[in-house]
């Protein structure tokens, strides 16, 4: 068989060392050591890891890269930044909307980041991001996957228009239905957001993701409404909760009734660690609440929890980059867990769960998967989430979209080594 392309000499995320991966018409053909055949293109791993790519199941590229405009969030708050993204909305052009989300989808293929689920404001009664988002899903098809998701920013009830301009962002080709059950002016009318919401995702086929709960309130807990939804309708996996936050302040008693609730559903969780533990706790003193889900908790039963990046340098968040292992990193800090066990999660929860959060299909490193991967330079997947290194190459359906310098540092020290590389550092025993 004629290949387009052989990596050669790769780690993979499961450990296997020494391996090839042959590439025809953008599949994978075979993952095995010393292939032979001729290929258009050869790429020599040199050891390094080679991992499916990153995946960011909660995004908002409506908003990305809109930082200062008109003004910046000075409380840090998720209040202020919704009211920011209010006064931004009536200003905003589909023109300005595209050239913002292609800047965005470009710095991510950098990053090896090739799916990105974006929920997408509803509210404005033109529609314009909406508009602009599926403009921008068809330019990128190539090489990114970009899923949106209905969501009505200033609450399904709430916005008076919010109910009919979901159904018709749906009826344009939207994905995935949204919400934001905490943000309504009642308990009540959060609770009959999360049904009504749910009938129209079971009613139309869809998948559903809701902002639960992202609040200091322990009261807050429309998670508990959207789980026992989710069994009743049949859900499943096509649901999922994210934000999660009022968990970290919910007494243990009330949360041991949730968890079983939230795995008998069959859902997903969402964490989103970057911007919920900056907007989180900010009305405390001392100490301060983290503001994240109980991801080890969720994980020992058995609840698949993914992480999100939410927001890159838009009204809520004024840093970020496009970079999923930057999120990894960070959950591994503020949950904390520090395990081998629990950085090689994080690694997935980057990776293969978000995937499967959204559904997509022939993802991973396996015989006919779509070819798409990232050449890392790091040893294994606790090194990439610990060092946050290059992407070397970045493969989309069997070709190079994107190529970085390994990172090198050349040293001036008498008596040291004249040149160093952050991935020789990996541990040499360590399991």
């Amino acid at each position: 068989m004629s290949l387009d392309l052989i990596v050669t000499n790769a780690t993979l995320p499961d450990g296997r060392t020494g391996q090839d991966i042959a590439v025809a018409n953008g599949r994978i053909t075979a993952i095995e050591p010393g292939i032979t055949s001729e290929a258009a293109q050869r790429i020599d791993a040199g050891g390094q890891l080679v991992a499916p790519p990153f995946v960011d199941c909660h995004f908002h590229m409506d908003a990305t890269l809109s930082l200062g405009l008109p003004r910046l969030n000075q409380s840090g708050t998720l209040l202020e930044g919704i009211a920011l993204w209010g006064e931004l909305k009536p200003t905003l052009t589909h023109e300005a909307v595209i050239e913002r989300a292609l800047r965005y989808c470009d710095l991510a293929v950098s990053q090896g980041l090739l799916a990105v689920r974006s929920h997408v404001d509803i509210c404005d009664d033109r529609l314009l991001a909406v508009e602009a988002l599926l403009e921008v899903k068809a330019k990128v098809k190539p090489y990114l996957d970009l899923q949106l998701v209905a969501f009505p920013q200033d609450g399904y009830y709430r916005s008076p228009t919010a109910a009919s301009n979901l159904e018709r962002a749906l009826d344009m080709g939207v994905d995935v239905v949204g919400g934001i059950p905490h943000f309504e002016r009642t308990m009540e009318d959060g609770t009959a957001s999360v049904k009504a919401l749910c009938a129209i995702a079971a009613k139309r086929g869809l998948m559903i993701d809701l902002h639960c709960d992202e609040s200091d309130d322990p009261h807050s807990r429309h998670i508990e409404t959207l789980a026992a939804e989710t069994h009743r309708l049949g859900l499943g996996r096509r649901a999922a909760g994210s934000h999660l936050t009022s968990m970290h302040s919910m007494d243990s008693y009330y949360v041991s009734k949730l968890l079983p609730l939230i795995l008998e559903s069959g859902m997903f969780a969402i964490a989103n660690p970057l911007i919920n533990i900056t907007l989180q706790g900010r009305h405390d003193t001392y100490p301060k609440r983290r503001g994240l889900m109980r991801i080890p908790e969720m994980r020992a039963l058995g609840i698949p929890v993914a992480l999100g990046q939410d927001c890159v340098m838009d009204p809520w968040y004024g840093l970020g980059g496009a970079d999923m292992l930057d999120v990894a990193h960070m959950a591994v800090h503020a949950v904390p867990m520090t395990s081998r066990e629990a950085i090689r999660w994080a690694f997935e929860a980057v990776t293969t769960v978000p995937a499967a959060v959204m559904g997509l299909e022939d993802y991973g490193l396996a015989k006919g998967c779509h070819a798409d991967f990232v050449i890392l330079q790091a040893a294994d997947t606790i090194e990439a989430v610990r060092i946050r290194p290059t992407r070397l190459f970045v493969v989309r359906r069997g070709k190079v979209v994107s190529q970085t310098p390994a990172r090198r540092s050349t040293l001036e020290l008498p008596g040291r080594p004249a040149s160093l590389d952050p991935a020789s550092y990996a541990p040499k025993a360590a399991g």
